[in-house]
């Protein structure tokens, strides 16, 4: 394939020499990448760091990187949304595999490890609240990946299979898509951690089955994503961004991993008393792995 030179239009790069939306320059990257949706949750990480080096903010984008002990490590806030992560999954490929004086594709790929950890809620009686749940595939529900061209493995196309037989969608909606966990990085988070497959919603409220003034047109959906069982794999929770960053990564050939802190559980309707501590305790664990990587 010709490597074309990338128009000022498709890779905007401002005046310091920044990628646009992230305001960050590829020097200004760790190449382990731990991703958060509240902008407020990046210096609740990076507290943790033995040292900062680089601090920037852009709309609802936050970057600190840094050092525990040797490993170098940014946090990067994503806000809310698969739309969000299809901008920051892209720029974070960008400043690692685009030349951005030359505008060229670079001829060695950088492949970037990138842990979300994020809330959730679950959808098994069996995940407490306060618990952790590592996402084993991101199934979404929204159309961000149907922009993409990608490959699917034969257990990917099982499970998709399996859950388009069990689970009724309203037609015209979503097409449902799924991706699996970067397996380099999952192997190392299982002790204290449940696993399972993560739905990402394009929205909190009639998305996730929530009901307040406005009508449900799918009032089952709950059920039937709890009910899902193929070959050992289970619905474990859902949130709003698991499926788009393991697609992206699988499109761009980064290792992704997902893991959430459960603050309610939909089917015990139970809600956690102290959320900050959940997210901090999740910070603590999860770096304690990162760290080591």
């Amino acid at each position: 394939m010709e490597n074309k030179r990338i128009a000022e239009s498709e890779l905007i790069i401002n005046s310091r020499g920044a990628v646009y939306h992230l305001d960050v320059r590829p020097e200004e990257l760790a190449h382990t990448i731990i991703t958060v949706g509240d902008p407020d949750r990046v210096p609740a990480v990076s507290k943790h760091f033995d040292k900062v080096e680089h601090q920037s903010q852009h709309r609802e984008f936050v970057t600190h990187t840094g050092y525990i002990g040797n490993k170098r490590l940014s946090v990067v806030s994503t806000g809310i949304g698969t739309d969000n992560i299809d901008i920051v999954l892209n720029e974070l490929d960008a400043l690692v595999n685009i030349d951005f004086q030359t505008r060229l594709v670079k001829e060695q790929l950088t492949s970037l490890q990138v842990i979300r950890l994020g809330t959730s809620g679950a959808l098994q009686d069996g995940i407490p609240v306060d618990s952790f749940v590592v996402s084993s595939h991101g199934l979404g529900l929204d159309n961000l990946m149907a922009y993409y061209a990608f490959e699917n493995t034969t257990e990917e196309k099982q499970l998709l299979e399996a859950f388009r037989g069990q689970v009724m969608l309203q037609p015209g909606g979503a097409n449902p898509c799924l991706f699996s966990a970067g397996e380099d990085l999952r192997k190392h988070f299982t002790d204290g951690f449940h696993t399972g497959i993560t739905v990402t919603c394009p929205g909190f409220y009639a998305p996730q089955g929530r009901k307040l003034r406005g009508q449900l047109s799918n009032p089952n959906l709950i059920d039937n994503l709890t009910g899902f069982s193929y070959e050992g794999h289970r619905i474990t929770n859902f949130e709003m961004e698991t499926s788009a960053i393991y697609g992206m990564g699988r499109v761009l050939g980064h290792q992704c991993l997902s893991i959430s802190a459960i603050v309610a559980n939909r089917i015990r309707q139970e809600f956690t008393k102290d959320g900050a501590a959940a997210v901090e305790a999740l910070i603590q664990k999860g770096l304690g792995i990162i760290a080591g990587l």
